[in-house]
């Protein structure tokens, strides 16, 4: 079946576009609030939110459209992508929204939708609603009709959730953590969380207006904490992306430290205190070669799914592994969480540097990357991928790398990119094969 609207993270688009407006979201809440009526209970659906300007007209239609339905709505506020999760599940609602548009900047919006378990819905569960949409919605009568109410201690039992992830026998003083929320979802969250443990917090990202979320700060726009952890001397950077579920960590010396780095962390120190289950973790397709020659010298494997942390949790649920993550930052740590957590994937990161008492730039760089290069061709109408000339480019830049190396290429599920990587031991080589493929998806755009 084709998905209008539904990609590799919920529904994302230009908030009053074609893709997502006011309209669309109502249908959203209806179609999903009717797929999750089962059983006799009354049912529920938690709604969290970003800072975004445009939360507060797509909260508004979607609480419209589940109450429609006969679906009692809690709504939290601004609240991390990872805390809707939870509070689903501990909140034995039937289902769990959260709209946000993730690093993308204010004008677009999201929405991503949890199932009763709090993980996040299946391909099928997803067509099923977006089939439900175009179909005339079966309303509740009038004395069935959902309530809808606003809980104020959402924010709490969160940060109660994010401090349990530190193990009860340490504490953060002595530590100056610069915390950079990219005046998203977290703002209040992180650096509470943070601070209660004990550290100095330096809060970076912290005022949203509705319109800078993720605007020159946060994990996808890093020069700004780069200079504060260096200018304030801290032990450490903490970036998180608009809705929190992705984490970027800037060392002492300003230097980034992406998921690949992180995972290769987590991932040796839980198997040396037999907290990994599996024999490995779950990754994308877009993590580095390094990472998974790293983790075969610990006698670990590494497993890749396509991109998308919905297809990392799949993998790891399949193989029952408990770690799991992408390049970019997502981090699924399921002994704390059922989707990625920045903050809390924060929280093993600070406990390896106080049980080793390393320096982050000593304790993060893990192994050496290969050389890799990324790069994003615009396009607007048919996929470029299927022109004969972008195929025999990517077939003779495999051939290139041979052994050495790997290229993938693909179509983003959130944006009109294609997205062009190549690594391999070699970096003019990488740099030439991305090249080659890049001129022929622009020729054939």
């Amino acid at each position: 079946m084709g998905r209008t609207f539904f990609g590799t993270d919920g529904i994302r688009g230009r908030a009053n576009g074609k893709k997502l407006n006011a309209s669309i979201a109502m249908k959203v809440g209806q179609a999903a609030g009717r797929h999750f009526q089962r059983g006799d209970h009354k049912h529920r659906v938690v709604i969290g939110k970003d800072t975004r300007l445009s939360g507060y007209m797509m909260e508004n239609a979607l609480v419209a459209g589940f109450t429609s339905v006969g679906m009692d709505v809690i709504m939290t506020g601004p609240l991390p992508t990872p805390a809707v999760a939870m509070l689903t599940r501990e909140m034995r609602a039937d289902l769990g929204v959260m709209i946000s548009a993730s690093h993308n900047a204010y004008p677009d919006n999201g929405i991503k939708l949890f199932g009763p378990d709090g993980f996040k819905l299946s391909d099928d569960d997803e067509e099923a609603i977006e089939a439900a949409m175009s179909a005339e919605p079966v309303l509740a009568e009038g004395d069935a009709i959902g309530r809808a109410r606003r809980i104020e201690d959402a924010r709490g039992r969160y940060i109660h959730a994010v401090k349990r992830a530190l193990p009860a026998d340490l504490r953060l003083d002595g530590l100056k953590i610069v915390v950079d929320c990219a005046h998203g979802a977290a703002y209040n969250v992180a650096p509470t969380a943070i601070w209660e443990l004990g550290a100095e917090v330096i809060a970076m990202g912290v005022t949203p207006n509705g319109t800078n979320i993720n605007d020159g700060v946060g994990s996808t726009h890093l020069d700004a904490i780069k200079a504060k952890v260096v200018e304030e001397g801290a032990d450490i950077g903490i970036a998180l992306d608009g809705d929190a579920d992705r984490l970027i960590v800037i060392d002492e010396k300003g230097e980034k430290v992406d998921g690949d780095q992180i995972m290769g962390l987590i991932g040796s120190r839980w198997k040396l205190k037999g907290l990994l289950k599996g024999d490995g973790i779950v990754a994308t397709v877009m993590s580095n070669l390094g990472l998974e020659r790293f983790l075969n010298s610990q006698g670990l494997e590494l497993v890749r799914a396509k991109v998308g942390d919905r297809y990392v949790l799949e993998e790891m649920k399949k193989r029952g592994f408990n770690v799991g993550g992408e390049q970019s930052g997502h981090m699924i740590l399921l002994d704390h969480a059922t989707t990625g957590d920045g903050t809390i994937a924060a929280m093993q990161v600070l406990a390896a540097m106080i049980r080793t008492g390393k320096p982050a730039s000593e304790l993060l760089h893990q192994f050496d990357p290969v050389p890799q290069l990324l790069t994003n061709v615009e396009y607007e109408n048919d996929n470029p991928l299927d022109d004969a000339s972008v195929k025999q480019a990517i077939a003779d830049g495999e051939a290139d790398l041979g052994e050495s190396g790997r290229v993938v290429i693909r179509a983003s599920g959130t944006e009109p990119l294609i997205r062009v990587m190549a690594e391999g031991d070699d970096e003019e080589q990488v740099h030439r094969v991305v090249g080659s493929i890049c001129d022929a998806v622009k020729k054939a755009v």
